[in-house]
């Protein structure tokens, strides 16, 4: 694709709506939808890197109650045109085709590639890349296994959700506090992921989210690796104005 004059593309990640309550996440939920409204005058492509939700998981007919503003300003967006892309984060995985047949939005489980003015990107939420982090690798396997989806989905969701939600809040069985700080370039394990990639096939920028700190880490010749940040702290997200990459905070 490429981006008409004028035009940029948008990157966020790592809102949490719903962290850790209802109504001490509004604000950052009101936010985040006053930051839409502004961005959607030049946009060209938006880009949702993941953890949009603290908790999501869908049921065959139900998913989890609220942020009926957020998805209802995605619906407005995509429907007057603005291309947007979801990938699942750590706290949002169990997604399973109610962002694509309701708001018409892709939603991908794995990194992908897309080509913007000839620039390479790879784009992802970030987890369970790289080296380390055996321990949430196996615990991943065991989230996104069918048979332990299916059995889940035998709760009812006036229990299911609850219980995902406290488990999400409180034990933070799928992340820690150590997202949240920094590892040294060479202890950036995403970072790592990076240059690995890069013994195969040259990309421009890798964008991901997941680790909650705006980074920008040149990973190679011509080749570099940004992690946009969250929304719990910095309110950072990422922007491509056709030929430069930069990461800005939102005040």
């Amino acid at each position: 694709m490429n981006i008409p004059e004028g035009k940029k593309i948008y990157f966020s990640s790592d809102h949490h709506l719903g962290a850790p309550t209802k109504e001490a996440s509004m604000p950052r939920e009101r936010r985040f939808l006053r930051w839409l409204e502004e961005v959607r005058e030049d946009a060209a492509v938006i880009f949702l890197l993941g953890d949009l939700f603290d908790f999501w998981f869908e049921y065959k007919t139900a998913v989890p109650k609220g942020f009926v503003r957020v998805l209802g300003k995605l619906a407005e967006l995509r429907d007057s045109g603005i291309p947007i892309y979801f990938f699942v984060g750590n706290h949002d995985l169990w997604m399973n085709g109610y962002f694509e047949e309701e708001l018409n939005i892709p939603v991908y489980h794995r990194p992908k590639e897309f080509v913007f003015n000839e620039k390479h990107f790879l784009i992802g939420h970030g987890d369970g890349l790289g080296p380390g982090d055996k321990g949430y690798k196996r615990m991943k396997k065991v989230f996104t296994n069918p048979f332990a989806q299916w059995l889940f989905r035998w709760l009812h969701p006036d229990l299911g959700i609850p219980l995902g939600q406290y488990m999400s809040v409180k034990n933070k069985l799928i992340s820690g506090a150590e997202d949240a700080q920094f590892l040294g370039e060479e202890g950036e394990w995403l970072a790592q992921y990076a240059k690995r990639k890069l013994e195969h096939k040259h990309y421009d920028y890798f964008v991901f989210g997941h680790r909650h700190l705006p980074m920008e880490i040149e990973v190679g010749q011509d080749a570099t690796y940004f992690n946009i940040g969250d929304w719990l702290v910095h309110f950072s997200y990422g922007v491509f104005d056709g030929s430069t990459f930069a990461i800005k905070v939102y005040t």
